[in-house]
């Protein structure tokens, strides 16, 4: 008796984890989209503030390579030093990130009119909902995405350095796209891993996890936007 009692117990306790699993991972994703929905208004914010300050307008325009370099070390010193800081510094670089982000894309204000930017980033928000909720509920492993998506990525940062100098209207289509359907696809991808990547570290639920999470999902979403915006933006 004593062994069936023993048996049933393990028996039991297989779908008991399972469900802690489930309510753990859907625990941290939503701190994930809580950090890059917070990181999107900041951005947001800090756009509107940037294009009705003059000055300040001004200064973005006059040093925007320099703040591009510095968002670029920023992603580099949060992806990689994440492990090592505190949840508080974390989630001040992101947010900081996410401020300089706003800066750099208040241009587009002088560039696209207000509605147009309203459409892109509606139409950006359905894309990213989509394929989320596909990377979240798939069976599928997407595994194989990787190495199609990470060439893809690749093959568009060489094509908008390229056209840097060529200028080509067709070329700039194009590289919208590409960008179009190699985010999408990583943000589906990048949805799956983040459910993985918290497994990997045990289900942790350390701050700086989910921020790491949250901002691989805000680059995805803000890549979309951009290439989005190159496709349907209408210019002033």
């Amino acid at each position: 008796m004593a062994w069936e009692t023993s048996g049933w117990q393990q028996g039991a306790s297989a779908p008991v984890d399972s469900v802690l699993v489930q309510e753990s991972q859907r625990a941290f994703m939503s701190r994930v989209h809580g950090w890059m929905f917070g990181g999107l208004l900041v951005t947001a914010i800090a756009a509107l503030m940037t294009v009705s300050n003059e000055p300040l307008l001004r200064a973005v325009i006059n040093f925007r390579m320099p703040l591009l370099l510095v968002q670029f070390g920023a992603v580099l010193a949060l992806s990689y030093l994440a492990p090592r800081l505190s949840g508080p510094v974390a989630a001040g670089m992101f947010l900081g990130y996410s401020a300089l982000t706003g800066m750099t894309l208040s241009i587009f204000f002088l560039i696209y009119t207000a509605g147009s930017i309203a459409q892109a980033f509606f139409l950006t928000s359905a894309v990213y909902g989509a394929m989320a909720v596909y990377g979240t509920v798939t069976k599928k492993n997407l595994s194989a995405w990787g190495t199609f998506l990470f060439m893809g990525l690749i093959g568009v940062v060489l094509a908008s350095v390229v056209n840097i100098f060529m200028r080509s209207d067709a070329m700039s289509f194009v590289v919208a796209c590409a960008s179009v359907i190699v985010f999408a696809g990583l943000t589906a991808y990048d949805t799956q891993k983040l459910r993985e990547m918290h497994a990997n570290h045990g289900y942790s639920s350390a701050a700086t996890v989910s921020i790491v999470g949250a901002l691989t999902l805000y680059l995805d979403f803000i890549n979309l936007f951009i290439a989005i915006m190159r496709l349907v933006g209408k210019r002033r």
